[in-house]
């Protein structure tokens, strides 16, 4: 039989960027969270003589050759086992493509954890922990958080990544507009907003020196500011106790109703240290209509229906709300059809019940 994956979603709180680097990337600094809603991914392997990969979709977008992360992940896989197989891979599109939630990104775990599964069943061992984070790397910034779940640091491009103290659930709204953003071309808008003296030494070869910067902050800052808040609100005495001295998560129960209860919520906490995605600043201009989502999703002027946070996710083009109440999250839902906007009601993940509910 088959093996069959959830392949969870993520949001960014909080996503700052660093200048350009001589390697053509972006260092950053996030905070990325799992999410309930996903894809499905449906692995069938058995060892052959050389490899062949098959893949399809139910979403005609999908690609089915080598450009799809979760073929990549899948070759990738078989070369570090040392073995040749017969790989089919199926994915059932849930999330939308290019949405800034990671949704191709997390396809690839999910076909590298469940191709491992399907080996485990022919006799072959499993691959290390350190060997899957140094594929996933390999394949994208933010594949490795798939591989931990939960509430995620994410720093240099995004893909060191290391668990952090987990939030209780709480409702989340997205909102699904009919936009694509492109992540490389959000780098370059961001970029042609700083000066040149911005970047490190020897990125940017070849191009033309950038316009002034038109904030006051330098991108280094920016970073420094988003490692001090997540420092402050996950690292103060209320968030002790989230993980056992032995190192075993032990996530603080609770209905969704009552997750913010008190003021010593870490999320809340973070929320007040007033984090913000910097994509915000080149996408909006460019998609306005963006940014009248988030504040709708928002909502400032009904403070019975506000989000706890509001903001874009990644790069875009998805937009989320996170609520303290079911009530607040379909008000929010209501909004958005109001203006024709496809939207989805999800709840945040934490780590436990992501690697729970990952098989089907």
């Amino acid at each position: 039989m088959p093996t069959t994956v959830r392949s969870f979603s993520k949001i960014n709180l909080g996503l700052a960027l660093g200048p350009a680097r001589a390697d053509g990337f972006h260092g950053l600094t996030t905070l990325y969270q799992t999410l309930e809603t996903h894809d499905l991914v449906t692995v069938e392997a058995r060892p052959a003589a050389a490899t062949r990969i098959t893949l399809t979709s139910d979403d005609r977008r999908v690609p089915t050759d080598a450009r799809n992360t979760a073929w990549k992940a899948a070759e990738l896989t078989l070369s570090a086992s040392g073995v040749a197989a017969d790989v089919a891979i199926h994915i059932e599109k849930r999330l939308p493509i290019q949405g800034g939630m990671g949704a191709g990104s997390a396809n690839a775990v999910a076909a590298a954890v469940g191709l491992e599964i399907e080996l485990q069943k022919h006799g072959i061992s499993p691959l290390s922990g350190p060997k899957r984070l140094e594929i996933a790397a390999r394949i994208g910034s933010d594949v490795p958080l798939f591989l931990i779940g939960g509430a995620v640091l994410g720093v240099g491009r995004g893909e060191e990544v290391y668990p952090m103290p987990d939030f209780a659930p709480v409702h989340c709204v997205v909102a699904l507009p009919e936009i694509g953003v492109s992540t490389p071309q959000a780098f370059r808008d961001w970029d042609a907003l700083r000066p040149a003296g911005d970047r490190e030494p020897g990125a940017g070869k070849g191009e033309t020196a950038s316009a002034p910067a038109l904030t006051g902050d330098s991108p280094s800052d920016r970073l420094e500011e988003l490692s001090r808040s997540l420092a402050a609100a996950l690292c103060e005495p209320h968030s002790s106790g989230v993980f056992t001295l032995g190192g075993g998560l032990a996530v603080k129960s609770g209905s969704l109703a009552n997750s913010f209860a008190g003021v010593n919520s870490p999320l809340l906490a973070l929320v007040r240290t007033g984090i913000e995605n910097d994509f915000e600043e080149v996408v909006f201009p460019k998609y306005p209509f963006l940014g009248e989502i988030k504040r709708i999703l928002a909502a400032s002027d009904f403070p019975e229906q506000a989000a706890l946070y509001a903001s874009l996710s990644g790069s875009g083009s998805a937009v989320f709300g996170l609520y303290e109440t079911a009530s607040a999250a379909e008000a929010a839902m209501a909004r958005l059809e109001e203006r024709g906007i496809r939207s989805l009601l999800t709840n945040t993940l934490p780590r436990e019940s992501y690697w729970r509910s990952m098989m089907v």
